[in-house]
């Protein structure tokens, strides 16, 4: 029989059963930004970043968009490019129903159901995604990287952010739990740890920081840098 155990916000998972479907989208904003350090902060450095890449006639994506957050906030923080066009892609239907709702007051907002493997994009000056390569299957990653580096406009901009491996295991092993007491520090249980961990498996594959530096790589960015990083948790943005 099929066991679920809490995970936090009264979202429930089962071993190597993490969705993002169901009642999920209910309560995920609160657990998301109890669960990764500088969520908010991350926030704000995208819409910060945005002022380099975004102008009038821009077209901006994020891809994983999930209850459509971090794009309404990129949106009105570009709210002065009249005739910019925001476009949040997610495949899960309750995540979208979300966003869309979020995001009715913001018109240059537009949240389209997609998967980005197989979504058809437009030129863009700015790609996003903020915590979600991590759940694209290894063996479509590089495929998907290729995919968005070639949607950009020269001089554009993939800003990715993720959970990433340490670069050896004494380092990972520390990593693991220095990230477990800032769980326990944000009110999450020993149980719901445990939980959400083992619901993880095979879902979300982080690679680490050179793993992520030779995606990038292959797809064809040659200027791309860090501009945050807590324990395994990092952000990028790569120019084309």
């Amino acid at each position: 029989m099929t066991k679920f155990a809490k995970v936090g916000q009264n979202i429930e998972a089962q071993n190597a059963g993490w969705t993002f479907d169901g009642k999920v989208a209910d309560t995920f904003v609160d657990h998301v930004r109890q669960s990764v350090p500088l969520y908010e902060a991350g926030h704000e450095l995208v819409c910060q970043l945005s002022d380099y890449f975004v102008d009038k006639t821009s077209t901006v994506y994020e891809i994983g968009t999930s209850t459509g957050e971090l794009i309404r906030k990129v949106a009105r923080h570009n709210a002065h490019r009249d005739g910019a066009r925001f476009v949040g892609i997610d495949p899960v239907g309750p995540m979208v129903e979300k966003a869309r709702q979020h995001c009715a007051d913001t018109p240059s907002v537009t949240i389209i159901e997609d998967d980005a493997r197989h979504f058809d994009f437009e030129p863009a000056d700015l790609i996003i995604s903020y915590y979600t390569i991590q759940f694209i299957p290894p063996r479509d990653r590089q495929q998907l990287f290729d995919k968005l580096y070639n949607a950009l406009n020269w001089g554009g901009a993939l800003i990715m952010f993720e959970k990433v491996r340490a670069p050896d295991a004494r380092f990972q092993d520390m990593a693991v739990g220095m990230y477990n007491e800032f769980k326990l520090s944000q009110g999450f249980d020993c149980e719901e740890i445990v939980t959400k961990t083992r619901s993880l498996k095979g879902v979300l594959e982080p690679f680490s920081t050179q793993g992520n530096l030779d995606l990038f790589a292959r797809a064809g960015f040659k200027d791309v840098t860090t501009v945050m990083k807590y324990i395994c948790f990092e952000g990028f943005v790569a120019i084309k």
